[in-house]
């Protein structure tokens, strides 16, 4: 299996609905993209503030294989997703790792 993980960093051009939309999309990958596992989504409540870098969103996605995982980037929802980032998105760490 492969762990694939996102952290986003929004501008002020972030709205408070846009915010909730993305959150929204990012839950419904799960039931649209073939090959996932498990899929959890959420603001970031850390009270480690100093240490969040204005990463406010974060992605965690389990496939079940690494062809899974290389078909999510250029799957049609995905790359939806990645469009209606546009104007608002500073900065996106990813991290992908294999696990037993």
């Amino acid at each position: 299996m492969y762990e694939h993980m996102v952290f986003f960093k929004f501008n002020e051009f972030l709205t408070p609905e846009k915010e909730k939309e993305l959150l929204g999309r990012l839950n419904s990958f799960q039931d649209k993209i073939p090959g996932i596992k498990e899929l959890t989504a959420g603001f970031n409540v850390t009270e480690e503030v100093e240490n969040m870098k204005g990463f406010t969103l974060g992605l965690r996605v389990t496939f079940e294989n690494k062809n899974a995982l290389d078909n999510y980037g250029p799957h049609p929802v995905h790359q939806e997703f990645v469009g209606s980032l546009e104007g608002v998105i500073e900065d996106v760490v990813v991290v992908d790792y294999p696990f037993a």
